[in-house]
């Protein structure tokens, strides 16, 4: 039991939670039926990708297996044969997709064109250098993409912009962590690493991180979503992003950690506690207009 739930990797669904982003921006938290259609599209799509993680484990089981981490994976240490784990992610494949048929048509196309980039993912697209991480964050797109046509809200393209961002950052911090593992052990854990070294990577991320406080600005203060969201003062919420982005190039820069951000998302009390504080400032700028200092 250990090893299947390795297997399919449930902690990693917590990135499926961006289906929510669009209901929460539309002011639509509370709307029991529509968060029930988006249960059911997280099911559908948590089951998707845990098929893509199986196949991709399963391609990779050599390499892994020379990995200092990796090489713990279940079918890496052959505590799933690979032929019960591609069984496994047959049944996810089909139960995924016959979820989201019942759900919604258009949410179906959004789950195949996220299923066929991440098989072609899997089987090379993530040795091409820049491509990999790319395609890592349209994969967040898509998921917020699902979220906004399930609950049949508008998707801004702001919001949109954000996401893209926000992944991309996060995947540059994770290659920094390929590239730093790389420099430790002399030995390539992903053949894209070799289009990347650490110069190119902190500027990236120094580049991206400031890329992602000026569209966010950018977003509060857009006349669009102030119509929209028939308020201007979101961009209070601002100073918890400058807070979380640069907590996170500290820990990189001055502390040295270099885990990826989902790692040290799941770790650093700072950052927890700035996202939580953002999350209730929106929400109270949104859902609690009555009270005088937000109107």
């Amino acid at each position: 039991m250990k090893a299947f739930i390795q297997l399919i990797r449930p902690k990693d669904w917590a990135k499926n939670c961006f289906l929510f982003i669009p209901i929460f921006f539309a002011g639509m938290l509370f709307n029991i039926d529509v968060i029930m259609q988006l249960v059911g599209g997280f099911v559908c799509f948590s089951l998707v990708a845990s098929s893509i993680y199986i196949i991709n484990d399963y391609r990779d089981m050599e390499d892994d297996k020379i990995h200092p981490v990796k090489k713990l994976r279940p079918m890496a240490s052959g505590a799933v044969k690979p032929a019960t784990g591609l069984l496994i992610a047959i049944v996810f494949v089909i139960v995924g997709f016959g979820g989201a048929y019942l759900l919604r048509d258009k949410f179906l196309m959004i789950l195949a064109i996220y299923f066929v980039m991440n098989l072609a993912y899997s089987f090379g697209l993530k040795n091409i250098p820049i491509l990999d991480i790319i395609i890592i964050s349209i994969g967040f797109v898509l998921r917020v993409k699902s979220g906004a046509v399930l609950a049949k809200v508008g998707l801004s393209e702001w919001l949109t912009i954000m996401v893209f961002l926000l992944a991309l950052f996060m995947a540059i911090g994770k290659r920094r962590d390929d590239v730093l593992l790389k420099l430790s052990s002399g030995t390539d854990m992903r053949k894209a690493v070799k289009g990347y070294n650490l110069d190119f990577i902190n500027v990236a991320l120094s580049l991206t991180s400031a890329v992602i406080i000026v569209a966010y600005f950018m977003y509060t203060t857009s006349p669009e979503i102030v119509a929209r969201l028939q308020t201007y003062r979101l961009y209070y919420t601002c100073l918890f992003v400058l807070a979380g982005i640069f907590r996170y190039l500290q820990l990189v820069y001055v502390q040295q950690d270099s885990q990826s951000p989902t790692k040290i998302l799941y770790k650093d009390r700072f950052i927890q506690v700035t996202i939580i504080l953002w999350v209730l400032s929106f929400y109270m700028i949104l859902y609690v207009k009555d009270i005088y200092i937000f109107k």
